[in-house]
C-alpha cells in the first residue's frame, strides 16, 4: 500500500473564521496528526496564491491527500478539487472541512470554536485516508430542449435557444401562448402596451423554424436523465383541425352558447368554440368539450355548419407525442391569490370590488369596457381605493412580498387619474419601489395628487354610517402616520392580490423530480450562485414558477436558463459525477427497496445473466445515500461516502 502523505491547509477567510477561531493553533495541531506531512494557514486559501500553496506542495512534497479547512464546500470544494487536479492529483483525493458555517459562525467562545475546528480537521484527515481516486465519465448529449410553459418566460427561453439553431419543443397547456402577460394592458414603469411588446415575440415563436409549438398540451411522463430525457406529451383534442382553421372567428360568432371568458377573468363572455384572444398564437379555434352542448347532449353542431374551411372535427382524439431532449426548462408561471379567502375585503360580495387582473382587463381598449374605468352601473367612479398586499406579507396567507404589487398599484392610480376625475387612495404597508425607474414612477404618481395612506386595511363594507357613505363602500383602515383608524368612502375598491405557486405545482415537481420551497415555488439549486438550476441535472426553472418577479426579471431569468441549456449543448457531452451509488451484486437480493426510496429513480431492479439484481443509472443518481440506508443486505454503497470513510470520521470525532 502506498504511503499516505497528507497536506492540511487552514483558511482565515479574512476574519470570518480567524475572528473566532485561532487558525494558527489549528494549523499547528493539524501538523501533529498521523500521515500529515505539512500543515499551513493562509488568509484566503481560495485565492490564486492560496491555491498555489497546495499545487506547489503536491509537486514538491509528493502529497497524495489534501485537506482544506475553510468555508462552505458548496462554494469552494470545486475550486480546490481543480487545484489538486491541475497539480496532477485525482480531485477525489481531496477533502473539505467546513469551519466557517459549521464552526466560527455558530460560536462566540473563541476557545470552544478553536477546539471544534481541531475536531473537524481531525475528522477530515481521518476520512481522506480512505478516499480513493474516482473517474469522471462522459456521454453524448441530445441537443434538443423542452420548454414547459408558454408565458413570457417560456417564450424568451425558447427564442434564445432556437435563435442558436437548436430544436425547441414549447409545451403550453392553454390553447394559446402568452400567459398572464397577454392579459395586461400597460406595463410599469414605462407604460408601454403589454400586447405591443409581447405579440411580436409570440408571432416569432409561432413562425420560428426551430420551435415546435405544442399548445393545448401537457407533459404526462418524464424518464431518463440530463442529455437523454424521454418525455411523453398529451396533445389534447381541440376538435378543430389546426391545418385547416383560419382563425376567422365565424364559429365563435355563430355559437349560440356563451360562457365566462378566462382571458377576460370572467368580465366578458366567449363562445364554447373560441379563439382565446385577438392576438392568440396559434390563432386557431378550440371547442370547450366540457361545456359544448353537442358533447353534453348530442345536439347543435352550429360551428360545423358555418365553418367554410371545414375545420371542425368532432371525431378528433387526444394524441401522445414522444419527445427526446437533453435539457428541460420549466416556466410554468404563477396563480393569482383568490381574494375571496379574505372575506372582509368584500370580493365576490360587492360589485365594485375588483382584483388587479380584472382592472387590467377593464383598462384595456380591447377589454370588456373598451378601456373605460366604469362602475357596475356604468358610471365613472368619483373615488377609488387601491389595497396593497392582499394575501402577501401576511402570516395567515403568504409571508413573502409578491414584489410587483406596489408598482402595479401605482400604475392603476396613474391610469385612473389619466381617464377619470376620481380621487385615488393608495392603502399600503410599505412602498417597495426597487427597480430601474420605479422610484421615479412613484414620484410621478405622487405629483399627480394620489393620496397615500400607510396602514393595513381591516375591512371593506357597504354599511353606511354617515350621509357621505350612502351608496358607497367604506374602507376601514389603520393610518399609522396619523396613529388611528380611519374610514374612507369610495365608489370602487381594487385589490392587489399575491402571486402564489400554481395549483398542481406539487405534481409538476414530482414529475420532473425537483424540489419546492415552503412557500410552494420551485426550489433553485443555490439561491445566489445557481438560481436557475435545480437538484435534477439538466432541469432548469425560470420566471414566476421560481418566485414572484416582474417582467424584466422574468425575461432575464429565462435568458439565464436558456444560457444554461446552451452551455450544455455547446459542450456536446454530459459529465457524470462519479460520487454515485454502486451495487455489490453478490449481496443484492433484488428486494427493490432502493428503487422505492429513491426520489431520482436511479436504481432499478433488472434481469442480468438470469438473475434479478439492482442496477444504478449513474446519470440520475445524486449520491444522496438513501438507497444505502434502506438496503437490508448492505449491497448498496455510495462512492466517496463509503462505510470506511464515514466510520473513520465518526471515530475521529469521538476521540478526546
Amino acid at each position: 500500500m502506498e504511503e499516505i502523505k497528507t497536506g492540511v491547509y487552514i483558511c482565515h477567510c479574512g476574519l470570518n473564521i480567524a475572528g473566532t477561531v485561532n487558525v494558527e493553533e489549528v494549523a499547528r495541531y493539524a501538523g501533529t496528526l498521523p500521515n500529515v506531512v505539512v500543515a499551513r494557514d493562509y488568509r484566503y486559501m481560495c485565492s490564486d496564491p492560496g491555491q498555489a500553496l497546495i499545487k506547489d506542495d503536491i509537486k514538491n512534497l509528493g502529497l497524495n491527500r489534501v485537506v482544506v479547512a475553510s468555508c462552505s464546500p458548496r462554494m469552494h470544494e470545486p475550486t480546490f478539487r481543480r487545484a489538486c487536479q491541475d497539480a496532477g492529483l485525482n480531485p477525489y483525493l481531496f477533502e473539505h472541512a467546513n469551519i466557517r458555517e459549521h464552526c466560527s459562525w455558530v460560536h462566540d467562545d473563541r476557545q470552544i470554536a478553536t477546539e471544534k475546528a481541531k475536531d473537524l480537521v481531525r475528522a477530515a484527515v481521518r476520512r481522506v485516508f480512505y478516499n480513493e481516486p474516482l473517474e469522471i465519465k462522459e456521454r453524448p448529449l441530445n441537443p434538443n430542449v423542452l420548454v414547459v410553459g408558454g408565458g413570457i418566460a417560456g417564450i424568451q427561453a425558447a427564442l434564445d435557444i432556437a435563435n442558436g439553431e437548436h430544436r425547441v419543443y414549447l409545451v403550453e397547456k392553454e390553447p394559446a401562448i402568452g400567459g398572464h402577460m397577454a392579459q395586461l394592458d400597460r406595463t410599469f414603469p414605462t407604460l408601454d402596451c403589454s400586447e405591443c411588446i409581447l405579440t411580436p415575440k409570440m408571432t416569432e415563436v409561432g413562425q420560428h423554424p426551430f420551435i415546435t409549438l405544442l399548445a393545448y398540451s401537457e407533459v404526462e411522463e418524464v424518464a431518463g436523465s440530463v442529455g437523454n430525457f424521454k418525455v411523453r406529451v398529451k396533445k389534447k383534442a381541440r376538435y378543430v383541425d389546426e391545418e385547416k382553421c383560419t382563425g376567422c372567428g365565424v364559429c365563435e360568432e355563430k355559437c349560440p352558447w356563451k360562457v365566462d371568458s378566462e382571458y377576460e377573468v370572467g368580465m366578458g363572455k366567449r363562445g364554447v368554440v373560441y379563439v382565446p384572444f385577438a392576438q392568440a398564437i396559434p390563432h386557431v379555434a378550440t371547442i370547450d368539450k366540457e361545456r359544448c352542448v353537442y358533447f353534453l347532449k348530442g345536439k347543435c353542431r352550429a360551428c360545423e355548419k358555418f365553418c367554410d374551411a371545414k375545420a371542425i372535427d368532432f371525431e378528433q382524439k387526444d394524441e401522445i407525442v414522444e419527445l427526446e431532449v437533453g435539457s428541460i426548462i420549466l416556466t410554468t408561471g404563477y396563480d393569482v391569490f383568490d381574494s375571496r379567502r379574505i372575506p372582509q375585503y368584500g370580493y365576490g360580495r360587492y360589485d365594485n370590488v375588483l382584483t388587479g387582473l380584472e382592472f387590467e382587463r377593464m383598462t384595456c381598449a380591447a377589454g370588456p369596457t373598451g378601456g373605460k374605468v366604469l362602475l357596475k352601473d356604468g358610471r365613472q367612479p368619483e373615488s377609488v381605493a387601491i389595497i396593497h398586499c392582499v394575501g402577501s406579507r401576511d402570516e395567515n396567507y403568504h409571508e413573502y412580498c409578491s414584489r410587483v404589487c406596489c408598482m402595479y398599484a401605482l400604475k392603476y392610480a396613474h391610469l385612473i387619474k389619466e381617464n377619470t376625475q376620481a380621487e385615488v387612495y393608495q392603502m399600503y404597508i410599505d412602498m417597495r419601489c426597487f427597480g430601474e425607474g420605479f422610484e421615479e414612477f412613484y414620484r410621478r404618481v405622487c405629483d399627480e395628487g394620489v393620496n397615500f395612506i400607510r396602514g393595513k386595511v381591516a375591512k371593506v363594507t357597504d354599511v353606511a354610517l354617515t350621509e357621505g357613505e350612502q351608496g358607497k363602500l367604506a374602507v376601514i383602515a389603520e393610518d399609522t402616520l396619523l396613529g388611528g383608524i380611519i374610514r374612507v368612502p369610495v365608489d370602487m375598491v381594487i385589490l392587489c392580490p399575491a402571486l402564489e405557486a400554481r395549483f398542481g405545482a406539487e405534481d409538476v415537481a414530482k414529475l420532473f423530480t425537483i424540489n419546492r420551497r415552503a412557500d410552494g415555488f420551485f426550489m433553485e439549486r443555490h439561491v445566489k450562485l445557481d438560481p436557475v438550476a435545480t437538484a435534477t441535472e439538466g432541469v432548469y426553472i425560470a420566471g414566476c414558477c421560481e418566485g414572484p418577479k416582474d417582467i424584466p426579471d422574468t425575461v432575464a431569468q429565462a435568458s439565464a436558463a436558456a444560457a444554461k441549456a446552451l452551455s450544455v449543448i455547446s459542450r456536446g457531452r454530459v459529465v457524470i459525477e462519479p460520487t454515485t451509488a454502486q451495487v455489490n451484486e453478490v449481496l443484492c437480493q433484488a428486494c427493490g427497496r432502493c428503487e422505492e426510496i429513491c426520489d431520482f429513480h436511479a436504481p432499478k431492479v433488472i434481469s442480468k445473466d438470469g438473475l434479478r439484481v439492482s442496477s444504478v443509472d449513474a446519470a440520475l443518481c445524486k449520491g444522496c445515500g438513501a438507497c444505502a440506508v434502506v438496503c437490508p443486505t448492505g449491497a448498496m454503497s455510495v462512492r466517496h461516502s463509503t462505510r470506511e470513510q464515514i466510520n473513520g470520521m465518526v471515530e475521529a470525532l469521538l476521540e478526546v
